[in-house]
């Protein structure tokens, strides 16, 4: 019950039904404000307890300053929560394991349990195993089904021991599309209580709720259950950037091309830790499946959210997708009544604000490693030329195994080359080189959410068959859509069959290639890729190309949009100009360029005005929870408290918990500290977090191994985020990471100085060591450190590996608030200072004082850091808030929500 200091509760009818709600018009200052901090003043009024949302709270954000750095902590408490399966089975695992642990501490168990409507989508454990034939949907579910049952049974097991939770079961959709597609509100309606629909998830990419005016953002598993349990989310008011858009996209670009330019724009501009908003004429010519792109972007331009006001286009979809119309007109009604309805004129009081003009949006990819880095796509095959020196070596020698290839890289017109004949298992020869596409995968939601330029990819492939052009040989071709209702348009507009005969068959409903779970190439492939060492690459319609996340074999990707995936698998290398090349020949012999296959705006809205109706959306989520006769079939445990299996591989109970105590044990300063890893900038949660494939031959391997699991089933790291024995293994073990203390490696390797000589050694078994002899550890790190995916494990891996605290240049939000959340102090170095600035080569050893201040209430603004080397340095504490102080003064977000519960 709100405390009501402004008198702001009042009632809203619509139609024959009547909603209390908290008006925002008797609050001063609030009509001037953003789309974003409306709603955010709006979950003040409804939550105001006196007591950590105080009517001062919502004068100071009432009052806000846009031009102010961030000072103000406020209290915001998310609607709901959303999860997929790799960062949610961690969370329901911790849940059920804070019931065991409140019982040893004498509370009652039924206290752990959600508070806010929470809903995961199993849609990560896919994996795009078989591909290219018609049966390739089956095959992968049935062997999704194979890897993952114990996963499987411990969610259907939460689905009923739970209150508030739903699971929606496998080959459904992706988190994020199926959010905006059916899950999202737009508008609450609980308690007979009317207000904002806002989210908090356990993926970066829930931001793409943003399109439907949905105010949410990622956040790490451990901050999503406590807001499960009730715990509002501690945050600064933000500074907001107002992007407007003018003008009209020409025909010819894609919402691909249109997020990519915003992408690098609000990357070169600097947007972590703030709000995007997005505001003027060009919004409204901006369809709800643009916006929705957007949104889902927001992590790769680093913004916390990337939000468009609610208008008519979010009426328009909402309606298509099926959502009643009592709900449609609360939305309209509630949206105009508290000024959250766009005004096209209106010029909002931002803190920055950038333009676009989306007429000079022209078509795009990004690439080689990074989603802002768009280039052009007339450029795209000169750019790969010069890109291509830096994952080739000149002087070495290749490989000499089955198939021919030149004794060493040879260079035509500057660009490297080492031709190799591959022979496919039906006897046929065929050559590939560096710039091969192996991979070429329509997959994410992110862009097949949008039926636009999913339906100009079909018709791309339509063209290609009649003009007789099909895939490279080499070339993976996958088809993963976020929803169910892509292959019934698809269906309905006969463009299936020609989707197929290019070898884009339904491979999963699931995040396949775009979160590394492409399935391995096809071995003749792979063995000449790494033979000879090529550096080939992929193109796929998602928004990461991280290095080491696509593939293993494959070191250089591209993301494009679904029509230039198409077109890059009938061109088959990154060599090919694609804007002037012939793609192929035709049955006559004639070249077919990509302006011969290229649908017309006209052609692509005429598919989507024909084959897309809202009965198409009531049939796919008419009964979405209960899953298919596999899925009911998995049998479960039952009881308010899970039961263990000691022989799981996949779900173990984690030792967070272990003797804890009612009473907080004092913070303490760091001496003695050894550094685990040394690391340069843009170092993702990627590089930190298990993600992908487990190798044989790494300590998680060993693990799996040792405890009987043969290798085809080890699964992937994100399958068994719900064992920590795995997960710790593979922390910091990115197939891609460079540790610089173990220069001339690459992968999860340190050097171990416990050992005589600091011999190099996996870091999972260094960090071993380091604990049995009491040694506390520290990472060094540089710009952006932990950017990309709200990956929990990038936390939790850090802690469990026995690092106390990390000194970088700079941090991306959820990641810093994720260590935060594990006990695991960040440190930023002085303005300016960096490891290399500085002198440290890592083989020192560190110390950190001043920490216990945290002890008096008060977080301090640096401590010293100390090095036996001489080396010393005020670091900057980024404990940012109070609410984070209180965490980190009980050893963790999950031990202070776990006090706090017992002690009501």
């Amino acid at each position: 019950m709100s405390a009501n200091s402004f008198d702001a509760r009042s009632t809203l009818q619509v139609g024959d039904e009547s909603y209390e709600i908290f008006r925002l018009d008797k609050v001063e200052g609030a009509a001037r404000l953003p789309y974003s901090l409306k709603v955010l003043l709006e979950n003040l009024l409804r939550t105001e307890d006196g007591a950590n949302i105080t009517a001062d709270h919502i004068r100071a954000l009432s009052g806000w300053d846009s031009q102010a750095q961030p000072s103000q902590e406020i209290q915001f408490t998310p609607a709901r929560v959303i999860m997929q399966d790799f960062t949610g089975v961690p969370c329901v695992v911790d849940l059920a394991t804070m019931r065991e642990a409140v019982k040893e501490l004498g509370g009652d168990p039924a206290k752990i349990n959600p508070l806010a409507p929470a809903e995961l989508v199993i849609d990560h454990s896919v994996i795009a195993d078989k591909f290219g034939t018609k049966d390739a949907f089956g095959q992968n579910v049935e062997l999704e089904y194979g890897r993952n049952k114990e996963r499987y049974q411990f969610l259907r097991w939460g689905q009923t021991a739970f209150d508030e939770f739903k699971v929606v079961p496998p080959g459904t959709g992706i988190v994020h599309q199926v959010n905006i597609e059916h899950l999202a509100r737009t508008v609450m309606v609980r308690g007979g209580q009317a207000y904002p629909d806002t989210l908090v998830g356990t993926d970066s990419h829930t931001t793409m709720v943003n399109g439907l005016g949905v105010l949410g953002w990622g956040v790490g598993g451990i901050e999503a259950e406590a807001a499960m349990l009730g715990q509002p989310v501690s945050m600064l008011i933000p500074r907001v950037v107002g992007f407007k858009l003018t003008g009209e996209l020409k025909p010819g670009t894609t919402a691909t091309d249109l997020v990519l330019t915003i992408t690098e724009m609000l990357r070169k501009h600097g947007v972590v830790g703030k709000f995007v908003e997005f505001y003027g004429e060009g919004v409204s010519a901006t369809s709800l499946a643009n916006r929705a792109t957007i949104g889902n972007m927001s992590p790769e331009f680093g913004s916390t959210a990337a939000i468009f006001p609610i208008d008519d286009e979010t009426l328009k979809y909402l309606r298509l997708t099926g959502r009643d119309e009592q709900q449609v007109a609360l939305v309209e009604a509630y949206a105009k009544e508290q000024g959250l309805w766009l005004d096209p004129a209106a010029e909002p009081d931002f803190s920055e604000k950038l333009e676009l003009d989306l007429a000079t949006v022209v078509p795009s990819i990004a690439g080689p490693k990074r989603p802002q880095d768009r280039i052009v796509l007339a450029n795209a095959a000169e750019q790969f030329a010069l890109d291509v020196r830096n994952y080739v070596e000149d002087d070495d020698e290749a490989g000499k195994e089955s198939f021919p290839a030149s004794d060493a890289p040879a260079a035509t017109n500057g660009v490297p080359t080492r031709p190799t004949t591959v022979t496919a298992l039906d006897g046929s020869t065929y050559e590939i080189d560096h710039g091969a596409v192996t991979v070429a995968a329509i997959t994410s939601c992110t862009n097949t959410s949008n039926p636009y330029v999913m339906v100009a990819a079909a018709l791309v492939a339509k063209k290609a068959v009649e003009k007789g052009l099909t895939r490279k040989p080499w070339v993976k071709t996958t088809l993963a859509p976020g929803s169910k209702v892509v292959t019934d348009y698809f269906d309905k507009a006969g463009l299936t069959p020609y989707l197929d005969k290019v070898g884009f068959n339904l491979v999963g409903y699931g995040c396949t290639t775009c979160i590394g779970n492409s399935g391995p190439l096809p071995e003749e492939v792979s063995k000449a890729v790494n033979d000879h060492d090529l550096a080939v690459t992929s193109v796929l319609s998602g928004n990461r190309n991280f290095e080491g996340r696509i593939n293993p074999d494959v070191k250089m990707n591209y993301l494009a949009s679904p029509p230039l995936v198409v077109a890059y698998a009938l061109a088959g290398s990154m060599k090919v100009n694609i804007t002037e090349d012939a793609l192929g020949t035709d049955t006559e012999g004639n070249p077919v360029y990509l302006k011969d296959i290229w649908p017309s705006e006209a052609e692509v809205n005429d598919v989507v005005a024909n084959a897309i109706g809202e009965d198409m959306f009531n049939k796919s989520y008419q009964d979405v929870f209960a899953g298919d006769a596999q899925w009911q079939a998995l049998s479960i445990p039952t009881g308010n408290t899970f039961e263990w299996d000691p022989q799981s591989t996949y779900v173990r109970k984690p030792p967070y918990f272990e003797g804890m105590t009612m009473e907080t044990t004092p913070v303490s300063d760091i001496s003695g500290a050894r550094v685990l890893a040394k690391l340069g900038d843009s170092v993702t949660t990627d590089h930190i977090s298990p993600a992908g494939a487990i190798k044989a031959d790494t300590p998680a391997g060993q693990y799996l191994t040792e405890h009987g699991v043969e290798r085809r089933d080890f699964n992937s790291y994100g399958s068994r985020r719900g064992n920590h024995e795995v997960m710790i293994r593979g922390t910091f073990a990115n197939i891609r990471l460079r540790n610089q203390i173990a220069p001339g490696t690459e992968g999860g390797y340190t050097r171990d100085f416990t050992q005589d000589g600091g011999p190099v050694s996996f870091i999972y078994d260094a960090s071993q060591n380091y604990q049995a002899a009491g040694t506390p550890l520290v990472i060094l790190a540089g710009k952006e450190y932990g950017s990309g995916s709200s990956r929990d494990w990038a936390a939790k891996g850090t802690a469990l590996l026995g690092v106390r605290a990390v000194v970088a240049e700079s941090y991306e939000r959820i990641h810093r608030s994720n260590l935060i959340g594990m006990g695991v102090l960040p440190l930023q170095f002085p303005e300016g200072a960096s490891a290399e600035s500085l002198g440290l080569t890592g083989e020192e050893t560190f110390s950190i004082a001043g920490v216990t201040e945290l002890n008096d209430g008060t977080t301090p603004r640096t401590v010293k850091v100390t090095t036996d080397s001489g080396v010393e340095f005020d670091a900057v504490v980024r404990i940012d808030t109070p609410g984070e102080a209180d965490y980190y003064r009980n050893g963790g977000i999950m031990q202070y929500v776990l006090r706090s519960l017992i002690r009501k």
